[in-house]
Formats: C-alpha cells, structure tokens, sequence
C-alpha cells in the first residue's frame, strides 16, 4: 500500500477532478486527459487511489492537530504557531480562518473525486468483483469525507454527482439529510462489498467501514434526529469489529507506538507514510505530530536539538486536567506518553552559584540535563533537592508555554535531518482500543453500565502497573458520560479526536469552562460547529449561510 497507492501522489493531483470548493475559482484545475484516462482500468485503478490522497492534507499535519486538539480539556496553547484562535475562541476564529477553509476544501475535493469514480466506473470495462471493491472502498472514502463536514461544519452542500465545470450555485442542505442520503448507505455498501483484508496495507476494509458506520451512528444517536436503533446498531457493529476479525491488543500500551512495528495488530485502519517518500518529499506530508507536543528542551543547559528528541514547534501543552488523570500508581499509560528526562548531548561546564541559582556541577553527554517528575510526583522534589543536583528540574510550578510535560507518541527518531519536518509515521485512524472504548459509549447510551465499564475495564487492565490489574478495574456504578471521555483522554490523548469527541457528547462547551483555562472565557454554545469558510459565501451565488453566531 505504501508504494501502491500513496506513492502516485503527484499523479493523483494530475487527475483532480475539480471539487464543488473549486468550481467556485476562476481557474479549472481538472487536468483535461483525466476525462478520458479514468474510463480505462488503469485509469480507475488510479482514480480510486487518488481518492485517498484527500486524507493526507488533514490527519497528521498541523491544521489537523490544531483543529481537534486545540479548544478542548486536554490541551492548549505553547508558546509558538499562529492558529491559537482555535484555541481562545476569540473574534479571530471566523470564516477567514485559513484551517477551516482549507479542511471544508481538501474534504469536499475527496467528495468530488470520490463522486467522479463513482460515475464515471460505469463505462470501464473490467472484472466486476475487483469493481465493486474499488467502487466500496471509494464510497467508505466519501462517507468519511462527508462525516468530518457534518461533525465540523454541520449542515453543508451535498452531492453525488460530479462536478465538471464551473458552478457557482451551492444547496445547505440539514446534517440529517447528509446521514441518510450519504453517509450510511456508503457505508452499508462499503460493509456489504468490502473484503475482510486487503493485501495493500491502507486500503478499505470491510472491518474499518464497520467502525466507521458504528462511530457515525454513535454520533448520530445524541442528535435530536437520531433514530431509535442507532446505539443497538453502533454497539453491533463495535462488536463485530472486535469479535469477528484477528485483531487483537498488544500487551503494552507503549508498543501500540512502536515506530518498528506500525502494521500491528491493533490497527484498524491507517493511513500509511513510506520512510523512502517523505524523505525524498516525493510524499509532501508524511507524519508530523512530532513537531507540536514538544516543550522548548533545545535551548536548556547541557541540550541541542537533536532527532532522537524532536524539533519542538511548542504548539500543544496539556492542561493542568490533563495532567491529573492518571493514576501513576496503578495506570503505566502517562508514564509511556510523557517524556520525563533528557540526556545531554553536548558537554556543559560547571557553573558558579548566582543570587538566583545555585553552582552546578559540569554536565557530560549522556548525563541528565532535564528531568520533568511529572503529576503525583514533584512532592518529591522540593527546591532543596533541585538545587542539589546539576540538571534542571522542571516541576509544575515551573511549567509555561515554553517548558511542560511532552508527549512523546509521535517522536520519530528516523528522520534523515534534525531539521526534518515529515515523518514516516503512519497515522491511526481506527486502532482496537478505540473500538472498545466507542462499544462502552454505546453501550452506556443502551443503558447497559455494567457491559460499559468491562469493555473500559479491557482497555484499562491493559496498561495496569504490574500486580496491579485488579485496582485498575472499575464498576458499573464508575461509568457515566465523563468518565468514558476521561478514559478516551487517557488513552487517546494527543491522537486527534477529542474536540470531535466532545463536540459528539455534549460536552465541549461544559469541559472546556471547568478546564481548559485560556479557551473557559470565550467559548460559546455555537463554538460546537466551525464557521463556513469565507471563500465558500463569496463564491456561492446570492452567498452561502453562516453558521449561527459567526459573523456573516
């Protein structure tokens, strides 16, 4: 998969099929063989890889990091970036943003490029089976595209049909109508089509459209338009994904992050970055979360940017909530996320005491030159200690925009130049854990506690300190609505889902006034929707509707 599909990037955007975003510009950018080349085999074959370049802009970058991380419980802003209106829910976050512009474009370009195969498959002769497998996996893409425009944007344009020349015309049609008329019946094709694996690591499978239907429904059953089954149905299909396949949880959380091995067990669904393109840019993207968690290490005594450390962007630094939700005691997952020492890569003298610091001895490469205790644990380190040692000890009094705790999921020690900014890192889309975690929510909305809190109990028993697997369980009577988003947090925290997550429970505005302190004093009730893109009213014939409380 990674050389099969995401390797024809620049043969994917020579065959653009011009989006309903880009029929409003004053140039095409639909290539004019494409027509004719997509009604060959080759040509479709091709067309359907270039269906999923579109996930490639988002998921992994910093539009996709700022838009899902920023704003919520978990996290707000470092001292660096220019997107932290995202963050601050001030006037800055209008239909001028940048990244709510570019997100409504890269996804509806999947949606037209996804609307162009389908169509245009009818007039390609071919093995009808292999097909109908091209035609299932380029549905469940249009379902996903589709899916992050509702959960974002809510009410939006909708079409299944190709658009091919300019059009300056755009219908706003009720996110119910997207779910009913789009996104569930791609699915259900996808479901009904798809094979159970595919030997192209990447590709659609009948297993990731099962989890992504059972997401859709989950998310549609708080909707005042939910319909009555949705949660039994979700809960179904959690099930089957967990049940009916050969996935399975590695036994250590950590590993879930292992670099070496990415094609695991665990995945559900990735999407693939190739070491050989994205260091050679032909992948323009590649993984980059390990830009955006990093505290400033590069310029403290005794350290340099490195690659094994990452170059810190400090975009993301998690909240003092964030901070306490694990238990260290008997939960190993904050330990395995967070980064506690940095060794000296370069020789630092000894150095005499001042009014403000005391003398500290020479510090050598391999020594430590920063060590963050982290929650639970600066009792132990009292400014007496810390003035006894000869590397810096960052407690949580000390934290700040430039120096906090760092999450290190995302770390990727194999770029060829500390400089590097794309990582081979695949990117997660759907992973078992999370499928265990969605069932719970279902399951809870189904009103079953006790079948929530064992699938949590599954996930958290997983990352117990050892000897301690039967502390970490907990009961039915634990399990409401924030407990289910504080287990999501402690496993999934920095992975892209939680404004999503909070926007799909109800709890955005809530959870963000209790903890996020930078984000508590503007948000409002219409913050759970981004505005419409500018570019989108100015382009629409008579405009196009603002989403209610942006300005229009």
């Amino acid at each position: 998969m990674k050389g099969n599909i995401y390797g024809i990037w620049l043969l994917a955007f020579g065959l653009l099929i011009t989006s309903c975003n880009d029929a409003l510009e004053e140039e095409l950018v639909t290539d004019v063989s494409a027509a004719s080349y997509y009604t060959t085999e080759k040509g479709l074959q091709d067309a359907v890889n270039a269906t999923y370049s579109f996930l490639k802009p988002f998921y992994g970058q910093e539009i996709g990091f700022t838009m899902t991380v920023f704003g919520t419980d978990t996290y707000n802003n470092g001292a660096d970036g220019g997107h932290k209106f995202f963050n601050f829910y001030d006037t800055s976050l209008n239909a001028a943003s940048a990244y709510a512009r570019d997100a409504w474009q890269t996804w509806y370009r999947g949606v037209n490029q996804a609307n162009g195969v389908i169509n245009r498959s009818e007039s390609v002769e071919m093995d009808e089976a292999e097909k109908t497998t091209r035609l299932a996996e380029v549905r469940f893409l249009r379902a996903l595209y589709y899916f992050n425009i509702v959960i974002t944007y809510g009410d939006a344009h909708l079409s299944l049909e190709e658009t091919e020349n300019i059009e300056i015309e755009a219908n706003r049609t009720a996110q119910s109508e997207i779910y009913t008329q789009a996104i569930v019946p791609d699915l259900e094709f996808a479901i009904a089509n798809l094979p159970d694996s595919q030997s192209d690591y990447g590709r659609a499978t009948k297993p990731a459209a099962e989890f992504l239907l059972g997401k859709v429904l989950l998310t549609r059953s708080y909707k005042s338009f939910a319909e009555g089954n949705d949660a039994t149905r979700a809960e179904t299909l959690f099930s089957n994904v967990i049940n009916n396949y050969d996935f399975a949880l590695l036994d250590d959380f950590a590993d879930v992050f292992d670099i070496t091995n990415q094609e695991n067990s665990e995945m559900v669904f990735a999407i693939p970055n190739a070491k050989s393109q994205v260091d050679t840019d032909i992948d323009p993207y590649g993984h980059r979360g390990h830009l955006y968690f990093l505290q400033e290490y590069d310029v403290r005594r005794g350290m340099t940017r490195d690659i094994a450390n990452g170059r810190p962007w400090k975009r993301f630094r998690p909240t003092p909530f964030t901070l306490g939700l694990w238990d260290r005691d008997i939960d190993t997952r904050y330990d395995k996320t967070f980064k506690h020492v940095w060794y000296a890569n370069k020789e630092e003298p000894a150095t005499e005491a001042t009014e403000t610091e005391p003398a500290r001895a020479a510090l050598a490469v391999g020594d430590t030159a920063i060590f963050i205790p982290g929650p639970q644990r600066d009792d132990l380190w009292p400014q007496s200690r810390q003035d006894q040692v000869p590397y810096l000890v960052i407690t949580e009094e000390e934290y700040s925009e430039r120096l906090f705790p760092s999450m290190n999921k995302w770390i990727d020690p194999t770029r060829p130049d500390r400089q590097k900014v794309n990582g081979q890192r695949d990117f997660m889309l759907m992973r078992l854990a999370d499928a265990y975690l969605l069932r719970a929510e279902a399951r809870l909305q189904n009103n079953d506690a006790a079948g929530a809190a064992a699938d949590l109990n599954v996930v958290r028993v997983r990352s117990a300190v050892p000897g301690q697997e039967a502390a970490i369980q907990i009961g039915a009577g634990d399990v409401d609505i924030d407990f289910i988003l504080d287990e999501r947090a402690r496993e999934l925290i920095g992975e892209g889902w939680r404004w999503w997550d909070l926007t799909r429970t109800g709890k955005l505005v809530e959870r963000v006034r209790l903890h996020n302190p930078t984000a508590s004093p503007n948000i409002q009730d219409y913050h759970v929707l981004r505005p419409i893109p500018q570019e989108q009213i100015d382009r629409t014939l008579g405009g196009y509707p603002q989403n209610p409380g942006y300005p229009q």
